[in-house]
């Protein structure tokens, strides 16, 4: 009996073989607007052929989840080719997406906020092969397809495979991917766009692995070439620069000599990476006390060989003879060196009415210096008609003075908005815990509500002293606001260089969106609105189901191509 079980164990295993790689692994692509979850194990099929204007992205997300570790992954994209055997010359970027911790959840959540168990959300892409993943861990990784602009028209199919080791049996998994470029080429963006971005002491050093960076020395001319060419992906085209920082100052007798080598450095770097269309003065002034103090401008001095900024009263004699040397000196010599690039000066950061004052008497001065000067602000009043040509209003107060900052632009005045750890609820944010489309979304709200820029303090503000891999939130002490994972940064440091995120990737398509509703506006403006609406219904009721919105993108694409 014991000899015939043993005959029937090994029959049923001959029959049933061993079991493949393929058994053991789940491989499958996922929507792209889907954010997996380490913890995931339930991935809905996903094939659809990624459709896009010449000149755009196309985005793919896969997913693998093994019973045993995966070791030494590496992804591939074979060119894309058409029917005729013409390839897509473009180099499809692919990258491993990696999980950041959000230990304090946003106070005032969305309704469709996604709450991770673990805590930890997708979003660096890392963009090395050599992945290492546990057991029973879903992996998402991640492709980027830039279409040229001078792309045929028609559809292009790509392998991607994933290669890598289970136990000591290698293995390698394939899926077609499809892009169908329509014939339509969507032109450089216009929309204004900012992210401020760091490069103090503090954020060098994350920035450069930990190890210490000498201010304007070459790894920081490095880095800072790689902070303008992250930027040109996002199709950033405003950049902030404080002259105050990096302009060098010399005071004899109360009069000023300025060198301007290491600003037109700065300014050289950006310009020449195609990101400097406009160039935002950086802020002059400041609170000098709590949130509601006035404003008082700094003035540079020298102390045993270092720059530091002082405050002064603005009517006072030290900011007078400063700023009435400064501002001309510096109007001037960007008009002579840079004549193509638009400047805006800002003032202060946030006025609000409790220090409107202070802001208008500094920003009158400036005005009196050089009147053509533009001044431009992230603003959280109405009273500074005839003072800013560039309003830029929190996103909710945009919404709540709407007909005002309408008038404005009917004035001659543009007007842009802003998000930073505000607003929160179901407002379009950047923030980790959104699901990804409404980063997206934020500038189809530029399109609905007729914003013509963007601007995000948040592009690389690690905090000092934190792994901004392993915690994305702070309190802000003094006034206990938290900082949503998400709202501080949106790339991530890597020893010198930069990782994307997939919110980044969203912004950037986002920017396309706006473009491509610019070009049917022009077009068919009845239908381009309605389009619209039918994503954004109000500032804060959208349409963010990702088969809706591909249909509406579809409908976009279908009607230029006409």
């Amino acid at each position: 009996m014991k000899n015939l079980y043993l005959i029937c164990l090994l029959f049923i295993i001959s029959a049933c073989g061993t079991p493949t790689t393929e058994d053991r692994i789940t491989f499958t692509q996922v929507d792209p607007f889907l954010k997996v979850f380490r913890e995931s194990n339930f991935f809905p099929e996903y094939d659809e052929t990624e459709e896009v204007a010449a000149g755009e992205h196309a985005t793919f997300q896969f997913a693998v989840r093994a019973a045993l570790p995966l070791k030494e992954l590496s992804a591939q994209v074979t060119a894309f080719t058409n029917e005729k055997g013409t390839q897509l010359q473009s180099s499809p970027r692919t990258g491993f997406v990696d999980y950041v911790r959000v230990g304090r959840q946003t106070p005032d959540r969305a309704k469709d906020a996604i709450t991770s168990l673990s805590h930890y959300y997708p979003d660096p892409i890392i963009e090395q092969n050599g992945q290492s993943v546990t057991r029973d861990v879903a992996q998402p990784i991640w492709i980027s397809v830039p279409v040229p602009t001078n792309a045929e028209a028609g559809t292009y199919k790509a392998t991607f495979s994933l290669k890598g080791k289970m136990g000591n049996q290698t293995f390698e998994l394939k899926k077609e991917i499809s892009v169908k470029v329509y014939p339509i080429v969507m032109p450089q963006p216009d929309l204004w766009v900012t992210n401020w971005f760091g490069t103090s002491p503090d954020k060098m050093k994350i920035f450069n692995g930990g190890k210490e960076v000498e201010p304007y020395s070459d790894v920081y001319w490095e880095m800072v070439q790689e902070l303008a060419d992250k930027m040109k992906e996002c199709y950033s085209n405003v950049i902030l620069l404080s002259p105050l920082e990096h302009i060098e100052f010399e005071e004899k007798d109360g009069t000023y000599t300025f060198d301007y080598s290491r600003f037109d450095k700065m300014i050289d770097i950006f310009h020449r990476a195609g990101v400097l269309k406009m160039l935002e003065g950086g802020h002059i002034a400041g609170r000098s006390g709590d949130w509601s103090s006035q404003f008082a401008p700094y003035v540079p001095q020298y102390e045993n060989g270092k720059k530091k900024l002082v405050q002064y009263p603005m009517e006072s004699e030290q900011a007078v003879n400063f700023y009435r040397q400064f501002i001309p000196s510096l109007a001037a010599h960007l008009k002579e060196a840079y004549p193509e690039v638009l400047y805006a000066q800002h003032i202060a950061d946030e006025p609000t009415s409790d220090n409107i004052k202070s802001y208008v008497a500094i920003a009158r001065f400036v005005k009196q210096q050089c009147p053509d000067i533009k001044i431009i602000e992230a603003c959280h009043t109405h009273d500074l008609e005839n003072i800013l040509d560039i309003w830029v209003p929190q996103l909710n107060f945009y919404k709540e003075g709407y007909d005002f900052y309408r008038e404005r632009q009917k004035q001659g005045d543009e007007t842009w908005f802003y998000t930073c750890l505000a607003p929160q609820g179901d407002f379009a944010n950047r923030f980790l815990e959104q699901p990804l489309i409404k980063t997206r979304l934020i500038h189809w709200l530029n399109f609905k509500y007729g914003a013509t820029g963007y601007l995000h303090w948040g592009f690389n503000q690690w905090f000092t002293g934190n792994d901004p891999y392993k915690e994305t939130t702070r309190m802000n002490e003094e006034g206990g606001n938290t900082l949503p994972g998400g709202d501080s940064w949106i790339v991530y440091p890597n020893n010198g260089k930069l990782y994307g995120s997939i919110r980044l990737e969203a912004m950037r398509d986002g920017i396309a969106d706006y473009t491509l509703l610019k070009m049917l506006e022009k077009k068919n403006p009845e239908l381009a609105r309605e389009l619209c609406r039918l994503v954004v219904f109000h500032w804060t009721l959208y349409d963010t189901e990702s088969d809706h919105f591909r249909n509406i993108r579809h409908q976009i694409l279908e009607e230029l191509s006409k």
